[in-house]
C-alpha cells in the first residue's frame, strides 16, 4: 500500500526556445490571444507569448483528443476579470478533477507543465543575465534565507538566488496569485535540499497541501514546478520539437 508521503502526481513538462517568427503558429490562437498578441509591441515578448500559447493548445489538445486551435482557454483576473489572468481550460472540457496547466518563460526559453487533479504552477528564469543579488535578495528573502545566501561564497550566490527564486514563483503561479504576496514571508528549503515548501507567513494552512520539483532546463538554466494536492511531482519531459512540429 502506498502511504500518503509515498503518493506522486505524474507532470509533463515541454521546453522550446525562440527560433525568430513562427507565423504559422499564429492560425492556433483564439481571437482573445490574437488581439493580445498583435498588441504587445516588444517582438521577443510576441514570441514568448505566441510560443506559449501554441505549446499549451498542442500539448492539451494532444491530451483531450482536440485539435489545438479548438482547445477552449479561458484567462480570467481574479481582480478585474480582464482576459490576463492565468489561463485554465474552459470548465465545459475540464470538469473538477480534469487537467491543469501553467506557462512560463523566461528569454529564449518558454515552458509548459500540466497535471491531472491539481493546480500547477512552473517558474523558469534565465541565468545568463542575473540580477543584483544585494538589491534582489532582501526583497525576496526570508530573513534565515538571506543568512543561508550570505554564508555562501559569493561565486555561488547567484544561482542560490535564482533556485529560491523559481521555487516561490512557481507555488504563487500554482495558486493563481501573482506576486501579490511578499515572496519574503514563503520560505522554501535551502538550494541544494530537496525542494519543499518550509512554513508560510500569510497562507500557513496550505504548506502541508503544496509539493516542489526542481528542474533544470538546460546549461544550468533553474526552473521549478509546484503541484497542491500533497502528492510530490514525477516529472516527465515532453517532446516540445515533435509537438510544434505538428503545427509548422
Amino acid at each position: 500500500m502506498t502511504g500518503a508521503g509515498d503518493a506522486t502526481r505524474p507532470v509533463q513538462v515541454w521546453w522550446a526556445r525562440l527560433s525568430g517568427d513562427r507565423p504559422r503558429l499564429r492560425r492556433l490562437l483564439d481571437p482573445v490571444e490574437s488581439a493580445r498578441y498583435e498588441a504587445t509591441v516588444n517582438p521577443d515578448n510576441r514570441q514568448q507569448f505566441l510560443l506559449g500559447c501554441a505549446l499549451s493548445r498542442l500539448a492539451l489538445g494532444r491530451l483531450l483528443g482536440l485539435p489545438a486551435a479548438r482547445v477552449p482557454l479561458r484567462r480570467v483576473c481574479p481582480r478585474c476579470g480582464g482576459p490576463h489572468g492565468k489561463p485554465a481550460l474552459d470548465p465545459a472540457v475540464d470538469p473538477p478533477g480534469g487537467l491543469r496547466f501553467s506557462v512560463s518563460h523566461s528569454g529564449p526559453t518558454v515552458g509548459v507543465a500540466v497535471c491531472r487533479g491539481a493546480d500547477i504552477g512552473l517558474d523558469v528564469e534565465r541565468a545568463d543575465d542575473p540580477p543584483d543579488v544585494d538589491l534582489v535578495a532582501p526583497r525576496v528573502l526570508s530573513a534565515a534565507e538571506l543568512a543561508v545566501l550570505r554564508g555562501l561564497a559569493p561565486a555561488d550566490r547567484t544561482g542560490a538566488l535564482l533556485r529560491y527564486w523559481t521555487r516561490k514563483e512557481a507555488v504563487l503561479k500554482a495558486l493563481g496569485i501573482g506576486l501579490r504576496l511578499p515572496l519574503r514571508h514563503l520560505e522554501v528549503s535551502p538550494p541544494g535540499a530537496p525542494a519543499r515548501v518550509e512554513r508560510w507567513q500569510d497562507r500557513p494552512g496550505l504548506v502541508a497541501e503544496l509539493r516542489l520539483a526542481d528542474l533544470v532546463v538546460a546549461e544550468g538554466q533553474p526552473a521549478a514546478v509546484c503541484v497542491t494536492g500533497g502528492a510530490q511531482p514525477a516529472i516527465a519531459r515532453g517532446d516540445a520539437h515533435a509537438l510544434l512540429s505538428e503545427a509548422e
